[in-house]
């Protein structure tokens, strides 16, 4: 049985924080439910910051770290294990070229005994098996 946190994809936190993506809604129902148990990777934070970067500038970024302040969600840092367990994902899964933060949560799962993941970008964890558990289930 997992822990009852919940790992934060850079496509879900993306969509929680912009309220004009198309998925937003989805997002605060999400964050409704289940938002004191949110664990946000280091690279997955980075990732979302390029990201308003790219859409707004630097005063996207600033909404973005502000609203995540409030937000506190757990932050969790990649370890040179997670690399190299990162690394391994890739090179098993390479013929799906699975992203890298993606693998780098997929190993933050495992490590951490976390078994849901939020995120809108299904396919990598979709075709993920994990060691400690059968699949990760996939929010929302």
């Amino acid at each position: 049985m997992g822990r009852s946190e919940i790992l934060a994809d850079s496509s879900y936190l993306f969509a929680f924080f912009d309220a004009t993506n198309s998925k937003h809604a989805a997002a605060v129902v999400v964050a409704d439910l289940y938002g004191e148990q949110f664990v946000v990777s280091d690279v997955a934070l980075t990732e979302v910051a390029f990201l308003f970067n790219r859409e707004g500038g630097i005063p996207a970024v600033l909404q973005f770290i502000d609203r995540l302040t409030v937000m506190q969600p757990q932050l969790e840092r990649v370890s040179i294990a997670d690399l190299t367990r990162a690394r391994e994902i890739m090179a098993t899964y390479s013929d799906a070229k699975l992203d890298f933060v993606d693998c780098c949560m997929m190993a933050h799962s495992e490590r951490l005994n976390i078994t849901r993941v939020c995120t809108f970008d299904r396919r990598d964890f979709s075709i993920f098996r994990p060691t400690h558990c059968d699949y990760l289930e996939l929010l929302p």
